[in-house]
C-alpha cells in the first residue's frame, strides 16, 4: 500500500485537522510531523533526507496511506513522482493569518532547539530546522515578509506543477464538502475536525517538550 493522497502544505494550515479529517474518511493512517514526534524511529529517515541523503520514500512512509504537513510536505514533488496515482490536497490559508500562526507556535518552538532536556526532542527540532526553516525559508522564517513571499510562491508552484485534475486547494474552514467531493466520498455526518489551534499547539502538543513556550490567544 502505498501513499494515496500527498498533502503538501505547509504546517499551520490546517494540516492536523485535514489529517483527523482523512482517517475518519478512510484514509489514514495520515503522516504528520506528530507522527515522526510520536514515533521515535521515523526520526532517522527524516533526518537522512534532510542531510540530502538519497531516500526509498516508499520505504519512509510505509503503512501511511496519506500524508500532510513537515517533513513529508518538504518532499512533495519526490512523493508526486514516487506515488503518480495520489491525489494531491494542497492546504491554503490568509498568508497573515498563517505567519502569525507561525509566530504563537512553530517558530518559538524551533528556537529552543538544542536546549532541552530530552535529546529526541532536540534531535526533532533539528530535523525541523534543517528541513523547512534552512531549505524552504533559507534560514529567513523570522523574516515575514521573506516568509510570506515563500508560501505564496510555494502554492503557486504547486499549483503550476499538479495538473487540475488531481489537485485540490483547499481550506479546512470550508469543511467536508469540497474535500468529500474531491475524494469521491460520501460526507460524514459528524462536524469536521477543528484542532491544533495555536492555544492548543502551545498548551497541549509541545508543552511537555519545550515549557518555554510563551502562553498563546486562540
Amino acid at each position: 500500500m502505498g501513499l494515496e493522497i500527498i498533502g503538501p502544505g505547509f504546517g499551520r494550515t490546517g494540516t492536523n485537522s485535514l489529517k483527523i479529517a482523512l482517517e475518519q474518511l478512510g484514509f489514514g493512517p495520515c503522516h504528520h510531523m506528530f507522527e515522526v514526534r510520536d514515533n521515535p524511529g521515523q526520526l532517522p529517515g527524516w533526518t537522512a533526507a534532510a542531510k540530502g541523503d538519497k531516500v526509498d520514500w516508499a520505504q519512509l512512509l510505509r503503512g501511511y496511506r496519506s500524508q500532510v504537513d513537515w517533513p513529508g510536505a518538504r518532499y512533495w514533488r519526490e512523493l508526486v513522482a514516487t506515488f503518480p496515482q495520489a491525489r494531491i490536497i494542497l492546504t491554503i490559508r490568509d498568508p497573515g493569518d498563517w505567519y502569525e500562526s507561525m509566530q504563537a507556535t512553530i517558530i518559538p518552538l524551533l528556537a529552543t532547539r538544542g536546549t532541552l532536556d530530552v535529546p529526541f526532542v532536540n534531535d526533532l527540532l533539528h530535523m525541523a530546522h534543517l528541513t523547512f526553516v534552512e531549505q524552504v525559508f533559507g534560514s529567513r522564517l523570522n523574516d515575514r515578509d521573506h516568509a510570506i513571499r515563500v508560501f505564496r510562491a510555494h502554492i503557486a508552484g504547486v499549483q503550476a506543477e499538479v495538473s487540475g485534475h488531481r489537485l485540490l486547494c483547499y481550506e479546512v474552514s470550508h469543511g467536508w464538502q469540497p474535500l468529500c467531493n474531491f475524494l469521491q466520498v460520501d460526507v460524514l455526518d459528524a462536524p469536521f475536525p477543528k484542532t491544533n489551534s495555536s492555544k492548543a499547539f502551545v498548551e497541549d502538543e509541545w508543552r511537555g517538550a519545550s515549557p518555554v513556550l510563551p502562553a498563546s490567544g486562540p
